[in-house]
């Protein structure tokens, strides 16, 4: 007679305590940011997927999420850039107009702070447990308000990752990679991904960018067959195509950066792209508190922003003139009639300038500055979003789609509306 086995509770107690805590996780409530306040980057919801759609102007977009289910069945979900969430491509700060479409995101995403004045549709707070069909469950988040969207170099280059290729494969310049992600210092037992590469796949060694022929050419690549790459390390870009054979979901590789020297270089190309763009744009923050003074004088002060080059913040001096605007969440200015961005500012002396001690948060650049102006407007109340601009930035005018008429454009008239993104 065969005796029951006996576990001892002891043995059983680390996994019971992992059911515990993944059960009292599931049962948390979404975290809603507040209104005025940069929320813990630890109560964000991750998730990531393919940028199938960008509008730029209104800084919001779609994202095919990567779920539980058939890639290709998901069907794209809206998102809308909170107001200080941050933009990262190849390891440097961006706007979603860098952005190629098809470009594979890692999001940190939050439910709408002020549902009322959401920019895309607001979905059910439980809506990521929801199954759609062959797409599968995790599909279409309400935690549609992006606090942080980068691409995978910048993903990696965060957390200290990188890719180690394994083994190429291919066949008339196209096949595929076996590649594992890990930390930099560390070959762990991670799990394998494998990506499909083809002429189009870029690769950047040094100053030089080059095809999948020049490897092929100098022997690098096998032309046809199969090669060892001895865990090669590098960083990679990450996007997704329609891939046959009746494969329902595998990523492509559509840049290699082969050194240390090509990642920094397209940083390095991509923060001096940003830089212009901030510039053009003014820098973005918002007030913390107004001091009335005598004669419609007010002394405002404002957090800047974070996520940008140290030199965009550095061109804040004390003493020296700026000017401040209102703006909206998504970022754009408030105009009137076809008076500009620099007709509407409110023009004064930056009279301090000053940096917490404290790490800051995600979004925030922990420096505020204060501006004494002659001209305060309703923008300029406390937890509203202003642009600034120090003198030695250049005077420029935005686009049309980049401001907000006083009488044409509006919270109800916003074009294009969030009709134009399916309802889940």
């Amino acid at each position: 007679m065969v005796k029951p086995i006996r576990i001892h509770w002891i043995i059983l107690l680390p996994l019971i305590l992992v059911l515990l805590a993944s059960n009292s996780r599931s049962k948390e409530k979404p975290f809603r940011p507040k209104v005025g306040e940069f929320p813990p980057l630890e109560k964000a919801h991750s998730y990531q997927g393919e940028l199938t759609f960008v509008d730029h102007a209104n800084r919001r977009g779609s994202i095919r999420i990567d779920g539980n289910g058939r890639f290709r069945f998901v069907a794209p979900s809206p998102f809308a850039l909170l107001p200080y969430g941050l933009v990262r491509y190849q390891g440097a700060p961006a706007d979603l107009r860098d952005i190629p479409l098809g470009t594979v995101m890692h999001v940190k995403a939050f439910l709408p702070p002020d549902p009322k004045i959401s920019a895309v549709p607001v979905l059910p707070v439980d809506n990521r447990e929801k199954k759609y069909g062959y797409s599968g469950t995790g599909v279409a988040p309400a935690e549609n308000h992006v606090y942080l969207l980068e691409d995978e170099p910048s993903h990696c280059k965060r957390l200290g990752l990188v890719w180690r290729l394994q083994e190429v494969e291919l066949k008339e310049k196209a096949g595929t990679i076996i590649a594992r992600r890990e930390a930099q210092a560390d070959k762990g037992k991670v799990l394998s991904e494998t990506f499909s590469v083809d002429a189009t796949t870029r690769f950047w060694r040094g100053r030089e960018r080059l095809g999948i022929t020049d490897l092929t050419d100098e022997k690098t690549w096998p032309k046809n067959g199969k090669k060892d790459l001895n865990d090669q390390t590098v960083f990679l870009g990450i996007s997704w195509k329609p891939t046959p054979g009746g494969v329902f979901k595998r990523f492509h590789i559509s840049d290699v950066w082969l050194d240390e020297l090509a990642m920094e270089r397209a940083a390095q190309i991509q923060n001096e792209t940003h830089k212009a763009f901030v510039k053009s744009r003014w820098m973005p923050g918002w007030v913390d508190k107004v001091e009335y003074g005598k004669f419609g004088r007010a002394k405002v002060t404002v957090t800047l922003f974070g996520g940008m080059d140290d030199s965009l913040y550095a061109d804040f001096k004390k003493g020296q003139k700026a000017m401040l605007a209102s703006s909206e969440n998504t970022l754009k200015h408030w105009a009137g009639g076809t008076a500009g961005t620099a007709q509407m500012a409110s023009r004064g002396i930056l009279l301090e300038i000053s940096k917490t001690n404290k790490r800051a948060p995600l979004g925030s650049s922990g420096i505020q500055v204060s501006l004494e102006t002659d001209l305060v407007t309703e923008g300029f109340r406390p937890g509203k979003v202003i642009r600034i601009r120090p003198e030695s930035w250049p005077l420029l005018e935005v686009p049309r789609e980049e401001y907000i008429h006083h009488t044409l454009d509006g919270i109800e008239k916003r074009f294009p509306t969030p009709d134009i993104f399916p309802k889940k």
